[in-house]
């Protein structure tokens, strides 16, 4: 972060901030940037996460968790967020079990190794990312014969619209990748003695 917005102490966050920042750095083995970035406003904070969560980790629908990651990595890449590219390109990677994926759809999903599913999925959410207001039927229809149902319709527009919060906060408060992200997903992970 700057130094017009410094993080918090992890000691002095409320205790549910910081249990959830602790399960985090256990599971990760540091703390993404953005958790304590976010903590600064706890109120804020609860909210971004709680969202997060929901659309995230949700288990219904046909959306996995990798297009999920995919839907953040491109519409972040349109934002031009550095944070959401990198960090989330991290999870996508591993999602995906592909280490090239993240830097194909980061840079031009339509020239990535991603099925057509996934990319009427990325030319749905690019719309909305770029140009929600021209959203009309025919977007609709080019998504169910590749066994998106309207409740995944939303969820694509819906993680489209978090994230651009997301790289709007990121980027104005100069927030930056933790420098794990960049390998996680591309070398195969040591195995624990």
């Amino acid at each position: 972060m700057t130094e017009r917005y410094p993080v918090p102490d992890l000691n002095t966050l409320p205790e549910d901030i910081r249990a959830r920042i602790l399960e985090v750095q256990d599971k990760a083995g540091f703390i993404p940037n953005v958790f304590l970035a976010f903590a600064r406003r706890p109120a804020e904070w609860r909210a971004f996460f709680a969202y997060h969560d929901a659309l995230m980790l949700k288990e219904e629908g046909s959306l996995t968790k990798g297009e999920r990651e995919m839907i953040v990595v491109a519409t972040s890449s349109a934002n031009q967020c550095l944070y959401c590219v990198v960090a989330h390109g991290a999870i996508l990677r591993i999602h995906e079990k592909k280490p090239l994926v993240t830097d194909q759809v980061a840079v031009n999903y339509r020239k990535a190794e991603i099925t057509p599913r996934q990319r009427a999925m990325l030319d749905f959410a690019l719309k909305v990312c770029q140009r929600s207001s021209e959203i009309e039927e025919a977007d609709f229809q080019r998504l169910y014969p590749h066994g998106f149902d309207d409740e995944d319709i939303w969820d694509i527009a819906a993680i489209t619209a978090f994230f651009g919060l997301s790289n709007r906060m990121a980027s104005f408060a100069g927030m930056m990748p933790n420098p794990e992200f960049y390998l996680m997903g591309r070398l195969p992970r040591e195995k624990k003695a």
